[in-house]
């Protein structure tokens, strides 16, 4: 996968303790961003400002998502959505997991 003519944002996003970490660029549309990064073993929550969506590229992710009654595992390949203002639950179970996220603000 790759993507051309992006703005890449090189402050890292790193979430718990840096067993989430991910990078920010920026779609050539300026409006479209998308997140790229990697899941070490553990049990996260996240809470979305935006509607994403998340793209597996590599391991296996089990979610959950409460307010839609919804758990299930995704590996390379597969993709799942979450509504803006939700909080999810995140479980990596082979890892890491590498992921490419995609979120459209405004």
């Amino acid at each position: 996968m790759q993507f051309d003519n992006v703005t890449l944002v090189c402050k890292a996003n790193v979430y718990f303790g840096g067993k989430v970490i991910s990078y920010t660029f920026i779609m050539p549309d300026g409006k479209t961003r998308k997140t790229i990064g990697v899941i070490f073993p553990g049990t996260f929550d996240f809470t979305t400002g935006y509607p994403e969506n998340m793209l597996i590229t590599a391991g296996r992710l089990h979610v959950s998502i409460p307010s839609l009654s919804v758990g299930s595992v995704y590996v390379a390949g597969q993709d799942f959505n979450v509504p803006s203002n939700t909080t999810f639950q995140v479980t990596c179970l082979d890892g890491p997991v590498e992921y490419v996220c995609t979120y459209k603000q405004g």
